[in-house]
């Protein structure tokens, strides 16, 4: 089976076996040589085969869990459960720049094994155990009306768990008929986009790229309006004469500063329609979350929010709770898109929430990115002195930007670092003006050795181009 795998104990290292295991065992899955459903030897055999300690093996096997390349079942051992992102392959004379293939989202340059890119969850944390139970309370209840098409604005049942919960949580004013189900704040963005048309958007500089590439798809002119340590800069949005601006005040993305309560009133006494993206609201670790700006106003702000960070962003779930005027032209552009959501997943959804075993999960996701966060923090101090971390107290990403550095071009750095085998974003693809440089970092879905190593690479990446 070692042979197979292309491990061999000849070259393994006299130090950091465990990694040299985990890293083997990732190429064979990641390149195809193990697929979904084999079962990796048992941990005493492999042990055996390559003259290390199981507890080289068992710490091996439980990283490649925590990366969601593997999973451990009764009965079955250790088996294979996915191939990871998929690499890219370039034609022969594609002469494209590492950094040009890391716009593409959904790939992984050659050469890199930390995709630290923001926004990419914990897939390991998935609550199968959680979901299974949900889906079998659900399939026991269902009827055949419930698997019939239904309401374009979702499944009665989750919406009303959806106004309870968010209610509970985040202060958000509604009742279940003014919950629109969604395939996440993407769909959301769109029908809004295409129930505005014609109005411009403003949106924060930095702010998403995804969300401004989004709307600029379905032919939404969209204007930068700058952000600074207190959130979007309401008195430069008033200027612009614009009545539509897209905020994430939880979590701004990508500084992670909240916005001020200043701000918020001011942004509140703004006439503009507000389209409030609550961000990684339920991943705060230091301090509790600001409440939605949406409660404060609900005829003023049309509220996104999605189970893509917390769950996986393959559910496709989400929600839009609009002002009621807009309500009817959104449902309609809604069942004109795709007729409604799938009916199953909703169910088991509305199921995790009534039981709570979806806050029991958000809680034990918390800890777990308490500890990946603080690793990564505890690194950077380390290997990179200099720079200033933004960002820390929620949210799956740090930003990290260097004082007195200038004007220099960050996305060398982001080349630099992808050379040595890490994915990091420059802040510069976030910025529709010029600005201080800087590098988005994420953190959800490595453990701990993983991040200091990474930590460890982009020091040394970035110590070579230190002004």
């Amino acid at each position: 089976m070692s042979d197979f795998l292309e491990l061999r104990p000849e070259t393994a290292p006299a130090k950091g076996l465990t990694t040299w295991l985990t890293d083997g065992l990732r190429a064979a899955i990641t390149g195809g040589r193990l697929t979904p459903g084999d079962r990796l030897p048992p941990t005493r055999l492999l042990a055996g085969e390559l003259r290390v300690s199981r507890g080289v093996v068992v710490e091996a096997y439980q990283r490649l869990t925590d990366e969601g390349l593997v999973t451990a079942r009764t009965g079955s051992g250790t088996v294979v459960t996915g191939r990871g992102t998929p690499q890219v392959q370039r034609p022969a004379g594609d002469r494209r720049s590492t950094l040009d293939t890391l716009r593409l989202p959904l790939s992984t340059p050659d050469g890199i094994d930390l995709n630290l890119s923001p926004g990419v969850p914990d897939l390991s944390a998935f609550p199968r155990a959680a979901w299974l139970r949900a889906e079998r309370a659900a399939l026991s209840r269902v009827t055949g009306t419930d698997l019939g098409y239904g309401d374009p604005g979702g499944v009665p049942g989750l919406r009303v768990e959806l106004a309870r919960w968010l209610g509970r949580t985040r202060g958000v004013r509604a009742e279940a008929d003014d919950v629109l189900v969604c395939a996440g704040v993407a769909q959301g963005l769109a029908l809004l986009a295409r129930v505005m048309t014609g109005s411009a958007f403003a949106v924060e500089d930095p702010g998403s790229r995804g969300a401004a590439d989004q709307l600029a798809y379905w032919g939404t002119r969209v204007v930068g309006v700058p952000v600074d340590e207190q959130g979007m800069r309401v008195d430069d949005l008033i200027t612009t004469g614009l009545t539509v601006a897209v905020l994430t005040p939880a979590h701004q993305f990508p500084t992670g500063v909240v916005l001020s309560p200043e701000r918020r009133r001011a942004l509140l006494r703004w006439p503009g329609l507000i389209i409030e993206d609550d961000y990684d609201a339920e991943h705060r670790y230091d301090r509790a979350p600001v409440a939605a700006l949406q409660g404060s106003a609900p005829d003023h702000v049309a509220y996104l929010g999605s189970v893509s960070k917390s769950l996986a962003p393959a559910m496709r779930l989400g929600w839009l709770i609009a002002p009621r005027r807009l309500q009817p032209d959104l449902l309609a552009a809604k069942h004109a898109s795709d007729l409604g959501n799938p009916a199953l997943p909703q169910l088991v959804l509305a199921e995790l929430l009534a039981s709570g075993d979806y806050e029991r999960h958000l809680r034990a996701v918390r800890t777990r990115q308490r500890r990946r966060r603080d690793a990564l923090l505890t690194a950077l101090r380390a290997h990179l002195p200099g720079a200033r971390v933004a960002g820390v107290a929620a949210g799956l990403h740090l930003l990290i930007t260097f004082p007195g550095y200038g004007d220099i071009d960050d996305t060398v750095w982001a080349e630099a670092v992808a050379a040595e085998g890490v994915l990091v974003q420059p802040l510069s693809w976030h910025r529709r003006r010029p600005g201080p440089p800087g590098l988005v970092i994420g953190y959800a879905a490595h453990p701990p050795d993983r991040l200091a190593e990474a930590a460890k690479r982009i020091g040394k990446a970035l110590s070579r181009r230190a002004p």
